[in-house]
């Protein structure tokens, strides 16, 4: 097994979970570390909430020793709030503290953060370095190929990262005006590994244990991220590994499998958030893993509509019955 290192983190060089808000919660990432993820980024927590006491936000650090090697991901626009952020985020002990300079969603980069901060190269910089300056844990930072296709400036960003103090950087190599559309251009990520000396961590479109032989080889990133690709498939980590430590992948779960693999995911849900929060979000959970089942629509209807652990459990016989 090959390995990375961030800062003083060794990560086996396979597959990570990539942090993606609302989804990779600690139920989605301990099921992604079960199955072999090499690495885990929590969801962005707002710099500015964690300065200003904000629950909600402080919550969304918090950490399992099942989730190791982690990181929680900041996302700010002032210097200030981010090395203030990162002296409350080191209480979590995270084994990295990653900055969010990539987010398209317009509740994000209208207040100048995520991929806001690709158009202020000068302030990303400052930001960069005031995270740095305020903790030993090593710094981070994900970003997009640029804001859109008239400024595509990810080297520039990843040159600017690096020289500020950033241990690593991690490209999704799409625009922030394409948001998730079309298709991801790995010739940015690799561009950025030519540019700097620090690990360049790869993601976007990886669906297959094939999908990441090729990111490797197409742009000689250090380390795979995952983050659509694994929706309802965290086995997918697991394949990834078994290909990495000379083994041949597992074949796809059987339905039995899935429905015990499923359950165990949104046990977990339940158990962290409580059944009336932990029901309602594992609607979408379980809508994922049934795709490609038979009746996958119909299930996913009478998913969206259910309220307690006795209705999932209801359903999950329903889909042996589909079969």
């Amino acid at each position: 097994m090959e390995y990375v290192k961030i800062g003083n983190v060794k990560i086996e060089k396979t597959a990570a979970l990539a942090p993606m808000a609302s989804v990779a919660d600690r139920a989605y990432r301990i099921m992604a570390k079960e199955f072999g993820a090499a690495y885990c980024v929590g969801e962005m927590a707002s710099a500015k909430g964690l300065c200003y006491s904000d629950r909600k936000t402080a919550e969304l650090l918090k950490m399992t020793e099942a989730e190791r090697p982690a990181a929680v991901q900041l996302f700010g626009a002032e210097p200030e709030f981010m090395a203030r952020a990162v002296k409350i985020a080191e209480s979590y002990s995270p084994d990295i503290i990653d900055i969010n300079a990539g987010c398209p969603m317009p509740k994000i980069v209208n207040g100048g953060s995520g991929a806001a901060l690709m158009k202020t190269p000068e302030l990303f910089g400052m930001i960069v370095r005031a995270a740095v300056e305020a903790t030993k844990i090593p710094i981070t930072i994900k970003f997009r190929s640029g804001w859109d296709e008239s400024s595509v400036n990810a080297v520039e960003i990843a040159k600017i990262a690096e020289a500020n103090g950033a241990a690593a950087v991690t490209v999704h190599p799409r625009t922030k005006t394409q948001l998730y559309s079309g298709r991801s251009d790995r010739s940015i990520i690799k561009a950025v590994k030519c540019a700097v000396n620090i690990p360049v961590i790869g993601s976007g479109d990886v669906q297959s244990v094939e999908d990441c032989v090729r990111m490797y080889d197409e742009t000689g990133c250090d380390l795979v991220m995952i983050g659509r690709g694994s929706y309802g498939r965290p086995w997918l980590f697991g394949q990834i590994r078994d290909f990495f430590s000379g083994k041949t992948p597992k074949e796809e779960p059987t339905l039995d499998e899935k429905i015990s693999i499923m359950r165990r995911h949104i046990t977990l849900l339940v158990k962290d958030k409580g059944e009336v929060v932990g029901i309602k979000e594992a609607r979408r959970q379980a809508a994922w893993y049934v795709k490609g089942i038979n009746g996958a629509a119909k299930l996913r209807d009478e998913f969206s509509r259910m309220n307690t652990l006795e209705d999932f459990e209801r359903l999950l016989e329903r889909i042996k019955e589909t079969e």
